[in-house]
């Protein structure tokens, strides 16, 4: 990502061992995009009413070798420019998109 000139915070590099919760409050302070694979960020994302001055989306396909997610996270990044504000769930053939709670 960072190759394709998106600014990157990766938190296994950066603040390894991170919690959940500290994530958001780190994408909401830094007003980022959170990608995972994690579903817990959804739950947390609506049951802490995340503000939609950042955004996750959730990918949900089959992992494949770090380079090839990584192509197909960029490519999916660049597809659409209305991610902040937004929950997105990324599968195989769609992508769903839910509102964040605004403040």
């Amino acid at each position: 990502m960072r190759t394709a000139g998106h600014d990157v915070l990766w938190v296994r590099e950066s603040c390894p061992g991170i919690t959940d919760k500290n994530v958001l409050e780190m994408a909401i302070a830094e007003n980022r995009i959170v990608l995972t694979f994690d579903k817990d960020f959804g739950e947390l994302a609506f049951k802490g009413t995340l503000p939609a001055t950042c955004g996750i989306i959730l990918l949900r396909f089959r992992k494949q070798s770090p380079e090839l997610v990584a192509r197909r996270v960029v490519s999916i990044v660049e597809t659409r420019n209305d991610w902040v504000g937004s929950f997105a769930v990324v599968e195989e053939a769609r992508i769903r998109m839910t509102p964040l709670w605004k403040s």
